[in-house]
């Protein structure tokens, strides 16, 4: 059975018929074409399907995507204005080799935006806290925290919010 949704994705309002079993991250690959969100597990543990949901980051294999009707999102390709032009967040991730494979990268740079909105300048005990929900296999973290570091400088420099581009 099919279900409307209507759904404003990285400020772009969207109407779909969607399968009523259909999560929200395949609605956001195989619908949208929004491919930056990665399903790694399936079952909310790893963190690769992160986006943030209404100001909150969420894993997005957990959510039905008939229950994102009405609500807004933003995924990795949101963040920046394109590949040439990264977010300071991706730029420091880049700079500071805080990714390999890079499939946990999208998660790991919406939870960075939730955690430097919620604390622009968090210890690395708090970094390593509020990236717990994600998981990586290649880089150890070191990387990863040092990128966060860096990242919240950044933002703190040029007075940016974490989300603007």
């Amino acid at each position: 059975m099919k279900t409307p949704v209507e759904i404003t994705v990285n400020k772009k309002k969207y109407k779909v018929e969607v399968d009523t079993r259909m999560i929200l991250a395949d609605m956001l690959r195989e619908e949208l074409r929004l491919t930056g969100t990665h399903i790694g597990c399936g079952t909310g543990n790893c963190g690769a399907c992160t986006v943030i949901m209404n100001g909150e980051t969420v894993k997005s294999c957990c959510i039905i995507a008939a229950d994102a009707n009405g609500q807004e999102v933003l995924t990795i390709e949101g963040i920046s204005s394109s590949a040439n032009e990264l977010h300071p967040i991706q730029q420091a991730f880049v700079e500071n080799q805080g990714l390999q494979c890079g499939y946990c990268t999208p998660g790991m740079v919406l939870s960075t935006i939730q955690l430097l909105k919620d604390n622009p300048d968090p210890s690395e005990d708090q970094i390593r806290h509020g990236i717990s929900g994600n998981l990586c296999r290649c880089t150890g973290y070191q990387f990863i925290v040092q990128s966060i570091q860096d990242a919240a400088k950044r933002l703190s420099k040029n007075g940016k919010a974490p989300a603007s581009r």
